[in-house]
C-alpha cells in the first residue's frame, strides 16, 4: 500500500502549457527540462519510482521537484536560486597588470620571474594591496601565459 503524496502538484491550465512549450521546444538546460518533465508527469499522477525510472533520476529529485513546486511556485521548481558567494578579489585590470608584470623583463639578479617574486613585485608596485603566490599562479595558468617561453606564444619561430 502506498502512502499519500505530502506534496500534491496541481498545474494551473497555463503552467501546464508553459511546461508542454518548454518540454516540446527542447532547448534550454537539461535541468530546467527535466524538472519541466517531473512536473508534467507529477501532475498527470503517474508515481514517483515510475518518474525516476522513466526519466532516469532519482526518487528524490522527484520529490525535491515536486515538494519546491508546492511550497515555491513552478520558478523555484525549475530554476536553482542564485548561488552566493564571494565575489572576486582582483579584477580584469589586476589580472591584466600581474599577466603584464609577468611578460616583462625579469628584474637584475634573475634568469626569470618566480611566481613568488611576481606576488613581491605586484605589491610593491602598488597593482595590488597583497596577493598570495598561489593566486599569481592562477592567473597566469588561466592566460596560459609561459614565464620560460622564448616568444609570445604568437607564433612557433
Amino acid at each position: 500500500m502506498s502512502r499519500p503524496l505530502r506534496y500534491v502538484v496541481q498545474l494551473s491550465g497555463e503552467q501546464e502549457q508553459t511546461l508542454k512549450a518548454m518540454v516540446s521546444r527542447g532547448s534550454g538546460k537539461a535541468r530546467v527540462m527535466t524538472r519541466a518533465r517531473i512536473l508534467l508527469m507529477t501532475h498527470r499522477q503517474i508515481s514517483d519510482s515510475d518518474i525516476s525510472g522513466a526519466l532516469e533520476i532519482s526518487v528524490q529529485m522527484v520529490q525535491a521537484t515536486r515538494k519546491r513546486f508546492v511550497l515555491g511556485g513552478l520558478d523555484d521548481a525549475l530554476f536553482d536560486a542564485p548561488h552566493t558567494g564571494r565575489p572576486a578579489k582582483f579584477d580584469g585590470k589586476d589580472r591584466a597588470a600581474i599577466t603584464a608584470l609577468a611578460c616583462s623583463e625579469a628584474p637584475e639578479g634573475h634568469a626569470q620571474w618566480s611566481i613568488r617574486l611576481l606576488a613581491e613585485k605586484a605589491v610593491e608596485l602598488n597593482v595590488v594591496d597583497e596577493i598570495a603566490p598561489s593566486t599569481v599562479f592562477y592567473i597566469l595558468k588561466k592566460t596560459r601565459s609561459s614565464r620560460t617561453a622564448k616568444g609570445s606564444g604568437a607564433s612557433r619561430s
